[in-house]
């Protein structure tokens, strides 16, 4: 048997003994709690000592929304733009032509973290880039995308294509040729063709694992694990059937659109869940688009935007009757729905489809996932609550950024832009608030400051040097609040809380180690806190 003693100021989040100096482990789960005196007279002489000192440990930091296969593609397989900063299209010249020429040997390019401004570009910055092969600029957020000519010819996307989908997904020229932006539908149809394979798929997984460890965090959701490629989930499985994984993952298997069939969908998430499903990586739902975002002018919203009237943004999945049957469906199997609903449209829509759902299964603990919630209305809030749904919120999308905020104002009005983002609102109706990164679409997952902006509203000024400032203040909520979003809450939308999310007798003995007291130090020391070391079944997988 394995034992291991932890020494430290120990947060356990665990409301009968929220506080401790030790903890025991046997075999990789909590089996005792408490003084150091009294674990060192339980272990066995071979006890190994983890000795952390003054520095707190934390249950294992748990992430609800983000996306593994595409991150590590990001690491390693792509050309990065966010090295750009703020859009700067020369810059990006730079980079996509510096890893054309690093890997002369690859067919196809991809350069992601693109930032859209107020320039518009067309596929003739790309072709003067790389006219010879494939080359696709995507954002960071994943929604929109821009391709050369000899990408257009490969994805099949014509005049006839363009007609097809819209032009609001897929723009065109006075001639009524695709000009090689697209966004929404056709960039979901177009990624997961991209040309890879299944060890391609395992090298990024594991250099994103790597990245999640030392981030501190312990278990993810994957959220739509095969968005990019229809094989990430199969390369989990053999990673882990390898022994390689220590990272949990929680999985959403992606669903098209308005599915046809949404009962055979179901089915075959469940038989995935039965063939590939294991301790490290275990499908537990299904994942659909409700709708794109606002700053892309695609978000579902409940009002016409305010600078096109009679257009209230792209509506993806957006069948009742089917998400109904989805979500009925899912429940058979003991799994949830996750939704993207960033929109305050796509976000009523969805709560009307589980509340007539759960009037068929009777079952209000279905713990179906909302996430993004950039606009929620006062009614909807409580009705997040009342159906037992799960607000997935981003604390760190919540700060006023000069430039991004107007933009926003123009699209939906001030007031609505002045209320954006509630998180306060979702703990005062009793919903399990849970935060999460969207990370890579979103450059940052970081513990800390996800506690800094939920508290703030804004960034420490090391993040954008200050220029960014608070919105939305009253939706500010307490320290303890944002670790619970980050640690027990998680885990309740796994249904995996008597396993992990505090430190508890008989639940896995994830950790993660600060130098500071997220609890009760100064929020500017918070924002410079260092990570010490990550620990996953009782065992050190990262040492600062």
């Amino acid at each position: 048997m394995k034992q291991t003693i932890v020494l430290g100021n120990i947060i356990t989040m665990d409301e009968k003994r929220p506080f401790a100096r030790a903890a025991l482990v046997k075999d990789g789960v909590f089996a005792y709690i408490g003084s150091a005196e009294e674990a060192k007279k339980l272990a066995g002489a071979d006890a190994k000592v983890l000795d952390y000192g003054e520095n707190f440990i934390y249950p294992g930091f748990l992430e609800s929304h983000c996306h593994g296969h595409l991150a590590g593609l990001r690491f390693i397989g792509q050309a990065d733009l966010m090295q750009a900063g703020l859009t700067d299209y020369a810059k990006y010249r730079e980079i996509i032509k510096e890893f054309i020429a690093k890997n002369p040997k690859r067919e196809f390019y991809v350069a992601a973290g693109w930032i859209e401004n107020d320039e518009y570009v067309t596929k003739a910055y790309l072709d003067e880039i790389c006219p010879d092969k494939p080359l696709l600029l995507q954002t960071g957020g994943g929604h929109s995308m821009l391709l050369n000519t000899k990408a257009l010819e490969w994805a099949g996307i014509d005049a006839a294509y363009a007609k097809k989908y819209g032009y609001d997904q897929v723009h065109v020229d006075e001639n009524g040729e695709p000009d090689g932006y697209i966004c929404e539908g056709p960039v979901f149809e177009i990624v997961p063709k991209l040309p890879t394979t299944i060890e391609d798929i395992k090298e990024y997984l594991l250099a994103w694992q790597d990245f999640a460890l030392r981030s501190g965090f312990t278990a993810v959701c994957d959220a739509g694990a095969e968005i990019v490629h229809r094989d990430a989930p199969r390369a989990y499985h053999e990673l882990e059937v390898e022994g390689k994984l220590k990272l949990r993952t929680y999985a959403y298997m992606y669903v098209l659109d308005n599915i046809e069939n949404p009962k055979a969908e179901i089915a075959r998430i469940a038989a995935q869940r039965a063939t590939i499903s294991g301790e490290y990586f275990h499908i537990v739902g299904a994942k659909a688009f409700l709708d794109g975002v606002t700053e892309a002018h695609t978000g579902w919203q409940n009002q016409d935007y305010a600078d096109e009237p009679g257009y209230h943004g792209v509506e993806r999945f957006n069948d009742h009757d089917k998400m109904v049957e989805l979500i009925t469906e899912a429940d058979k199997e003991g799994m949830s729905v996750h939704v993207h609903s960033e929109g305050g449209g796509a976000t009523h829509f969805m709560l009307g489809c589980i509340e007539d759902a759960e009037k068929i299964t009777g079952n209000k603990d279905q713990r179906n996932v909302l996430a993004h919630l950039h606009f929620v209305t006062e009614e909807d809030i409580h009705r997040m609550a009342e159906t037992g749904s799960v607000p997935a919120v981003p604390p760190l999308w919540t700060a006023k950024i000069p430039g991004h905020y107007e933009i926003e104002v123009s699209y939906v009005g001030e007031e609505l832009a002045a209320n954006a983002y509630p998180i306060k609102s979702f703990y005062d109706a009793g919903a399990n608030v849970v935060f999460h990164s969207d990370y890579p679409v979103s450059p940052m997952m970081n513990v800390k400051y996800s506690i800094y902006t939920a508290e703030k509203r804004s960034y420490p000024k090391e993040v954008l040097g200050g220029i960014d400032l608070p919105n939305n203040e009253k939706e500010a909520i307490t320290r303890e609040q944002s670790l619970r979003a980050m640690t027990i809450n998680v885990a309740r939308q796994w249904r995996q809380e008597h396993r992990m999310g505090s430190i508890e007798f008989g639940k896995l003995a994830n950790m993660t180690v600060f130098d500071c007291d997220f609890l009760h130090d100064d929020i500017e020391k918070v924002a410079q806190a260092n990570i010490v070391a990550t620990i996953v079944d009782g065992e050190e997988v990262y040492k600062a």
